[in-house]
């Protein structure tokens, strides 16, 4: 197939408390194609993990409510399908890692017989051959498969983000989404674990979603990057159009935030202000209380996107049409 293996749009979601309506998610659009790898960028709140939760048919209800949207993976609507069908999709087909490994793995039961379980609920794999596979992928993550009868505690930080990767590719998902799976860890772990996830998304033909607020993780692993603010999609484009010609103010100004290395007087440059509260987001673009080059109609209308060669942007400095990621 030559479609989009993913592809969302007008995606709205919202949580409903007892201090008002949080827009979460704010019409929403991107598509992500087989084997790629899509940068979802932003600050906290910004919507990425209601995003990836969306995706999964994960998010809590109440207090969440997927008002719009569709979200169609390999053809079927996953909006529509009900819980049984999406049961049989999650860990088998789209999977995901988590930022703190400990949260996702239970530390009651051996990390062999976790990721044998998914093979044998969605591979119809009898236990000794899931935990065979369980063994392989232990190795594939270079921990020895004689581990399989350890408990997490074991391991180290670095070694159960591993497990988890393990977890996640066992039974070969067409999509993994990485919610910030190397923040808990240190620089040098981290940068294992990344070659280890390009790696294994190649071997695998894996597509997958990054969702990370570090633009170094987009730079080393992305294909695509979209920049995401107040549950908009503020930019996307390619990794060289982003990191090459961002035309965003928000996405220019995370780029500001970032030391160059190779200039001793390298200077960051925060971005001033705070992400708006979703409970109350300002009328127009979103940013324009934080942008330093924000004019009146910025205040008062939202921004349509436009599209050069595949490079979105909604901003009313580069006016223009229609909207794809």
């Amino acid at each position: 197939m030559n479609g989009p293996l993913l592809e969302v749009s007008d995606l709205k979601v919202v949580y409903k408390t007892y201090e008002g309506t949080v827009a979460a998610v704010n019409g929403l659009d991107f598509s992500l194609h087989r084997g790629k790898t899509l940068g979802l960028v932003g600050e906290s709140g910004a919507g990425k993990t209601t995003t990836a939760l969306s995706i999964l048919g994960l998010v809590p209800s109440p207090p969440g409510v997927v008002e719009s949207g569709r979200i169609v993976f390999d053809g079927r609507n996953l909006l529509s399908l009900p819980e049984r069908e999406m049961k049989k999709i999650r860990g088998n087909r789209i999977s995901m890692i988590f930022q703190d490994p400990m949260t996702s793995l239970n530390p009651v039961v051996t990390v062999g017989v976790q990721i044998s379980e998914a093979l044998v609920a969605h591979q119809n794999l009898s236990e000794a051959a899931a935990e065979k596979r369980a063994m392989e992928m232990l190795e594939k993550v270079q921990i020895p498969g004689a581990r399989f009868k350890e408990y997490p505690h074991e391991f180290s930080g670095g070694m159960r983000q591993r497990v988890v990767i393990a977890m996640a590719l066992a039974c070969n998902p067409a999509l993994i989404i990485a919610d910030e799976p190397t923040t808990a860890l240190d620089v040098t772990i981290q940068a294992q674990v990344l070659e280890l996830m390009r790696s294994l998304k190649d071997e695998f033909s894996t597509a997958m979603i990054m969702i990370t607020h570090d633009l170094g993780v987009v730079g080393e692993v992305c294909d695509h990057v979209a920049v995401m603010y107040a549950g908009r999609i503020v930019e996307t484009g390619t990794l060289e159009q982003i990191f090459r010609g961002a035309k965003h103010p928000y996405t220019t100004g995370l780029f500001r935030c970032i030391p160059d290395i190779e200039e001793e007087s390298s200077v960051i440059r925060p971005i001033e202000g705070l992400m708006p509260e979703p409970l109350d987001l300002p009328k127009g673009c979103a940013f324009h209380p934080r942008c330093p080059r924000c004019m009146d109609v910025c205040r008062t209308t939202l921004p349509a996107a436009s599209d050069e060669n595949g490079h979105r942007v909604m901003c009313h400095l580069h006016a223009g049409g229609g909207v794809h990621a």
